[in-house]
């Protein structure tokens, strides 16, 4: 029997959503004997593979090419890029033994892949005539997390970790490529319908080893900023460290260029929290394992009425089928329709179909939306244009449901004792006036306090800025440029 669920929003959000994984069978966390590491279930494996198929898609339309690099990487590779070690030293999980030996030399299970690709590099590329690279995989990555797990969101084994790295002749191809990855990862989120900020990190929050970090932010239930996409501009951190060394068009020889970008399993946390409810999940259609369930309504007590009914909803289904819709029908004789109802909500399907005698009789179908919970009648012969609109209609619908209540969720203040204030009440992210100066960013971060922490500031390149004129730095007083983005995260 499926529990009564929490509230989805303030305090109970955990429980909602741990609830939400369990009820609807996407995802067993907190039962496998490992802390921080959890279990794909059958239906959560088919979500998470709809979210790798989209973002392959994605990439491989800008001719970025899949590899898949070892696991294991040697701590003499590992350990060549200093600041890259500090960064990530206390994260990372050593092997050191195999059976009863102890290893030459010690072994790290992939955090990033960086130090090693870039090894391999060396040894790939001479000449700028190969250039860009663009690769990328989607693999396991394992990280020692000391703070309080959370599924999908807080992990020491994240499953679904995309990472790109890509190759460049010089700085400025590098800097495209940012923009390209960054255009990528706006496409990708907003066809999940996942809203979000973009910000460049303040230079203490940068991946360990990059010039610099822009980072994708949204806002959860509970209020708490949740980082869901990096992009790097990388330098030639790497490069330099691991000879990678190439002919330039000038034939002079000189050291590649690089960028990194990764997502993770916090992209199907998202999904399942902006847009399920406290009924269960809401799936957008893209990523839904099945986007139409058939459920036949039989005639109690006259079977050739049931059988009517069977035969109808066995040629819709073989029609949906034919058509490409992902379609299943439930024909289960020991649960009453009301019960494969309830079911089929919790697990999201975004349309119901339900038949019974009468739609038999008239040559209609009735169908149910479980974004709005609202059903229409459509005639037969027009269900599958019906329902290529109407998955159209929900996706939007979620598209912009999202997006307004993220967009109740930032605020822009002049004080920082207000934009303190209101994310102490409300959560969410807060824009305060900034001068610009790192300094200034810097001495704002020791003073918030409670788990408030610097975000970073708007990428002009991306986002018109416009600050109110004579709008001051609340740190300096200096003329402000641009804002300075607050907020609490996980």
């Amino acid at each position: 029997m499926v529990e009564k669920p929490p509230s989805k929003y303030g305090e109970s959000f955990s429980q909602w959503f741990e609830w939400i994984i369990r009820e609807a069978e996407i995802y067993d966390y907190g039962r496998y004997p490992v802390k921080g590491m959890g279990v794909w279930l059958p239906y959560g494996f088919q979500i998470r593979r709809g979210v790798i198929e989209l973002i392959r898609k994605l990439l491989d339309e800008t001719g970025h090419e899949e590899i898949l690099l070892p696991l294991l990487i040697p701590e003499t590779i590992f350990r060549k890029e200093s600041e890259h070690v500090r960064g990530f030293e206390q994260q990372v999980f050593w092997v050191t033994r195999a059976g009863s030996d102890d290893l030459d030399v010690k072994l790290v299970l992939r955090p990033t892949s960086e130090t090693v690709l870039s090894y391999m590099e060396s040894l790939w590329i001479k000449s700028y005539k190969q250039l860009p690279k663009k690769y990328y995989q989607i693999v396991s990555m394992f990280r020692y997390e000391t703070k309080m797990t959370k599924p999908m969101i807080r992990l020491r084994e994240v499953t679904t970790f995309k990472e790109a790295h890509t190759l460049h002749e010089t700085f400025e191809d590098a800097e495209k490529q940012v923009m390209e990855a960054i255009a990528i990862y706006s496409r990708f989120f907003d066809i999940l319908g996942i809203p979000y900020i973009i910000s460049r990190r303040p230079q203490w929050d940068k991946f360990a080893g990059a010039l610099y970090t822009i980072a994708f932010d949204t806002v959860m239930p509970d209020g708490r900023v949740l980082q869901i996409g990096t992009v790097h501009h990388l330098g030639q951190t790497f490069t330099k460290v691991f000879e990678v060394r190439i002919q330039r068009r000038d034939e002079s020889i000189g050291y590649a260029w690089q960028t990194s970008y990764g997502i993770s399993d916090r992209v199907i946390a998202c999904i399942i929290a902006y847009h399920s409810d406290d009924r269960g999940l809401i799936l957008p259609s893209m990523v839904a394992p099945i986007q139409v369930v058939i459920v036949p309504i039989p005639a109690p007590k006259d079977a050739e009425k049931t059988r009517a009914v069977h035969e109808y909803c066995s040629s819709l289904l073989k029609e949906l089928k034919e058509s490409g819709f992902r379609v299943k029908l439930d024909d289960r004789e020991d649960l009453r329709p009301v019960d494969k109802y309830f079911e089929w909500e919790l697990r999201g399907v975004p349309i119901r179909i339900e038949i019974g005698p009468k739609e038999v009789e008239k040559g209609t179908v009735t169908l149910f939306r479980r974004d709005t919970m609202n059903r229409i009648i459509v005639e037969r012969g027009k269900v599958v244009e019906a329902i290529k609109k109407l998955l159209e209609e929900i996706d939007s619908n979620l598209r912009e449901r999202a997006k307004r209540w993220f967009n109740e969720q930032v605020k822009t203040f002049k004080s920082i004792d207000k934009a303190v204030e209101y994310i102490r009440r409300n959560g969410g992210i807060a824009q305060i006036p900034w001068c610009g100066e790192e300094r200034c960013a810097a001495e704002l971060e020791t003073k918030l306090g409670e788990g408030i922490r610097v975000l970073g500031s708007p990428v002009h390149t991306v986002e018109k800025i416009n600050v109110e004129e004579g709008s001051k730095c609340p740190i300096c007083g200096a003329r402000a440029v641009t804002y300075l983005r607050l907020g609490k995260s996980y």
